[in-house]
């Protein structure tokens, strides 16, 4: 069966300072608690980069400032909180455009995966990350070294 439905999919804003200024003020709490480690995947292939977080049930996870657009692709469920009264929620499989511009939290309702990916001419992760964001340094896979790293050269 084929749809030609239009479906309105959650986007994911850029944030303004207001809402920048609640996610950063929920990320330095978190700062205070235990953090979870979290393992990465990263492909570079064809002028793309992805990175996927295996986040477990129950873990809060703070992101860094994002400023390139990317689309991020969910497999689980998921609270997204982005400075808003009410979380965005994602369940099942989601394949979400999201913008530049934006710091999110998200709260594992259950085991997901997260990939987030965009084009780039990065050829290695470091230069990668650094693209995506100014805070590299607060990145989990800086942080927990559990990172799988596919590089194809293509």
């Amino acid at each position: 069966m084929h749809s030609n439905e239009l479906v309105i999919a959650p986007i994911v804003p850029p944030m303004g300072e207001v809402a920048l200024a609640k996610v950063r003020e929920l990320e330095a709490e978190l700062f205070k608690l235990p953090q979870v480690a979290v393992r990465m995947h990263h492909v570079l292939h064809g002028g793309m980069y992805a990175r996927t977080a295996y986040v477990p049930a129950g873990a809060i996870m703070g992101c860094c400032l994002v400023r390139v657009p990317t689309i991020i692709v969910l497999a689980g469920e998921a609270d997204i909180y982005i400075g808003q009264d009410e979380p965005l929620r994602l369940k099942g499989y989601c394949v979400v455009p999201a913008s530049a511009g934006r710091k999110q939290v998200y709260i594992a309702l259950t085991d997901f995966a997260l990939t987030m990916f965009y084009a780039t001419t990065a050829t290695t992760v470091e230069q990668a990350e650094n693209e995506t964001t100014a805070e590299a340094d607060m990145l989990a896979s800086r942080r927990d070294g559990l990172n799988t790293v596919i590089i194809t050269g293509e």
